[in-house]
């Protein structure tokens, strides 16, 4: 499946929603059922700058594509990052280098999010973004 696939059936699930509680419940519910990173990557070095909340991100390549492992001490931010790997993650870089993301504003995450949370979010994407880019690097010399 492409990412814009996976952006395109996150988007459906979301139109099942009315009531951002409801989005915000579901985002939570995602969160719960993001397989649980290796605890050898909660370390500082794998902390996101720029979160409200502790976040951890690892990335590994494999099979030419990338793989992304997350957790957060806060409940709605592992729903969020739940989200981004839920899209990028098995992803070839060169994918998740392009990737618009689009969802992210079409669901209506960033305003619904506070400022704080909002830059987590941008955090969030950068680094994943950066994960691929080296990877993309590394493949290429």
């Amino acid at each position: 499946m492409t990412i814009e696939e996976r952006e395109k059936e996150l988007l459906a699930e979301f139109e099942l929603f009315e009531d951002w509680m409801d989005k915000y419940s579901y985002i939570i519910e995602l969160g719960k059922e993001l397989p649980l990173i290796d605890e050898k990557y909660k370390t500082e070095q794998y902390l996101i700058s720029g979160c409200q909340s502790r976040v951890w991100l690892h990335a590994e390549f494999k099979d030419g594509k990338v793989i992304y492992t997350a957790d957060s001490d806060a409940i709605i931010t592992k729903g969020i990052v739940s989200l981004l790997i839920r899209v990028l993650s098995d992803a070839p870089p060169k994918a998740i280098i392009d990737a618009s993301l689009g969802f992210v504003d079409q669901i209506g995450l960033t305003r619904h999010l506070s400022p704080t949370r909002s830059n987590g979010l941008t955090s969030m994407i950068k680094q994943m973004k950066m994960y691929a880019v080296a990877f993309e690097m590394k493949k290429e010399i």
